[in-house]
């Protein structure tokens, strides 16, 4: 609770920054730029207009009112993003959906990241900055992975080798973002960790992960007893007929091993296996490039 009050007290703060008509911020190099790139402010909803050139234009209603009650209950999870056009006057980057449903829920300001005319490279420098701290949340680390991807246009193997870490970690980290937003909060607040999350993230129903959070919460579960949790469930959702295998038959590759190999060499990998068990694994490539992106993935 007190991480969140700090958070939002800061948000609050830097909006000041933007209020100020005789020290408007207009490019990265003005006064306090460097204070409002890469990080969460709290805007009037009032202030943003909506992008033209948005592509999307139909909003399922009943989605919107189902995130505006969730909303209304967590607060926005994952902040807009707009850039600055003029004093106090923004147009929306990403984020119509939570935009929408933040109006919906009657409320008066929204968490945003502010952009920049030109500030794409201070932005990376930010965030890459941002996620080498030490006290941020997995979910924070995500969401500046996930922008690094969406507004920068980084691959994952840029950003590998921005911020210095694995592909495959990159990966995981990304794959959060998929969790129920109710679980996302859990770990924000600390009553999962990471650990747990890419265990429910195994199961695609959100009811399902939701029910296995509650578990975990009030069961006080580890990691390895909620994976056990997982496959239990995983196992349940089986044909009979499909649990029991035939001496001397093949094993199987389930759809989850073989997107866990697709994800981290970042290719439709092919997997056959032959009666005996024997098998191979097929990875396809595109250029000298990407082939030796991945030579670089399996020595690690």
């Amino acid at each position: 609770m007190t991480k969140a009050i700090k958070k939002q007290a800061l948000g609050r703060g830097l909006s000041a920054l933007l209020k100020d008509p005789d020290n408007d911020i207009k490019s990265v190099e003005d006064k306090n730029a460097d204070k409002v790139v890469g990080n969460i402010i709290e805007l009037e909803i009032d202030a943003i207009e909506i992008n033209p050139f948005q592509p999307r234009t139909n909003f399922n209603e009943e989605s919107l009112r189902e995130l505006s009650s969730s909303i209304r209950e967590l607060g926005v999870i994952q902040p807009i993003t707009v850039r600055k056009l003029d004093y106090n006057k923004y147009q929306l980057i990403s984020g119509e959906r939570r935009l929408r449903a933040s109006k919906l829920a009657g409320l008066d300001t929204v968490p945003a990241y502010i952009r920049i005319a030109n500030d794409n490279e201070s932005l990376v420098m930010a965030l890459v900055e941002n996620i080498q701290r030490h006290d941020l949340d997995p979910i924070e680390i995500a969401l500046s992975y996930q922008r690094l991807i969406d507004e920068i246009q980084l691959t994952q193997e840029q950003m590998s080798d921005r911020v210095g870490k694995k592909r495959s970690t990159i990966a995981n980290y990304l794959r959060l973002l998929k969790l129920d937003p109710i679980i996302q909060t859990g770990i924000r607040d600390g009553f999962i960790s990471m650990g747990h999350g890419r265990a429910i993230i195994n199961i695609e129903d959100h009811d399902a992960q939701a029910d296995i959070y509650q578990k975990i919460v009030s069961q006080n579960l580890s990691v390895r007893e909620t994976e056990a949790l997982v496959k239990g469930y995983q196992e349940s959702l089986k044909p009979a007929a499909a649990k029991a295998t035939v001496k001397g038959s093949p094993f199987k590759v389930d759809d989850t091993q073989k997107k866990a190999i697709t994800e981290f060499f970042g290719a439709k990998v092919d997997v056959k296996v032959e009666a005996k068990g024997k098998g191979k694994i097929t990875i396809p490539f595109h250029s000298e490039e990407d082939f030796n992106r991945i030579i670089k993935l399996i020595k690690g």
